[in-house]
């Protein structure tokens, strides 16, 4: 039988299915294959920065993230979102462990616009020995996408000086995993059942054509990243990327799936 090596990326408003976790145990138990789920969790940041009086801010999809901001990101995705779905994990008989991608300098980034944007970053460097131990030893890691600022203690213009974290995309942070973890297939779950034409899921999508609807405008917001990201774990050897709700994580046959 082959072992597949699977990553797996759920947005913040999926954590909040209550089929969620049990479609992932089922996953879990019936494949026995190496897994790695990062989560991401835009809503709880807004909810946090809301309640603390801050207003969120966004410029073309992205958060932008200040000085303070990042401590909020921190506390919302590494702390009570990571914390929740693993719990909700082991509760279904998984055995969930949660990291960010600050621990083990798992996840390194690079600043996109510090002017624009301030603490946030695109993947630039996955360490997955840590992942590797733990799913030698049987465990489910589970990351929240904050990363380590791989320019951190850089001292020319425009640079966040110290600060040691960046803010990154999940799809993104998803997508740099399972590159350096040479993956089978990387699940993108979203608020549909794929990418729509017409209201209705088109099961295979090729490349060129993927290309097209992030350049025409027909992809915007949540699924351009996702597209974004599926392109960029293609052309890094991911050998195929799906895109699809929460029933296509224990169901092969759903939702959008593109190959290289």
């Amino acid at each position: 039988m082959t072992t597949l090596t699977r990553v797996l990326k759920i947005g913040g408003r999926p954590q909040s299915d209550p089929r969620l976790a049990l479609r992932i145990a089922q996953l879990w138990n019936s494949a026995a294959c190496p897994l790695v789920i990062v989560h991401g969790g835009g809503d709880e940041v807004t909810s946090l920065q809301s309640a603390l009086g801050v207003e969120s801010q966004f410029i073309g999809g992205r958060r932008v993230t200040s000085a303070r901001d990042i401590d909020v990101v921190r506390m919302a995705l590494s702390g009570s979102a990571n914390k929740r779905l693993v719990a909700t994990l082991v509760g279904h008989g998984v055995r969930a462990l949660g990291l960010s991608g600050e621990d083990a300098g798992l996840l390194t980034a690079t600043p996109v616009d510090v002017e624009r944007f301030g603490y946030v970053g695109v993947p630039h460097r996955a360490n997955v020995q840590l992942l590797w131990h733990l799913l030698d030893g049987g465990f489910l890691p589970v990351v929240s996408p904050v990363s380590r600022n791989a320019c951190a203690g850089a001292t020319s213009s425009g640079s966040l000086g110290d600060e040691d974290a960046l803010n990154v995309n999940g799809d993104d942070a998803a997508a740099a995993i399972a590159v350096a973890l040479a993956a089978d297939e990387l699940l993108l779950i979203a608020d549909v059942g794929g990418v729509m034409s017409d209201g209705a899921v088109i099961p295979r999508l090729r490349v060129p054509v993927a290309r097209e609807l992030i350049a025409g405008g027909t992809a915007a917001g949540g699924m351009r990243a996702k597209l974004e990201a599926a392109l960029t774990a293609l052309a890094g050897g991911v050998e195929r990327v799906r895109i699809g709700d929460i029933a296509a994580i224990d169901d092969a046959t759903r939702g959008t799936v593109l190959l290289a």
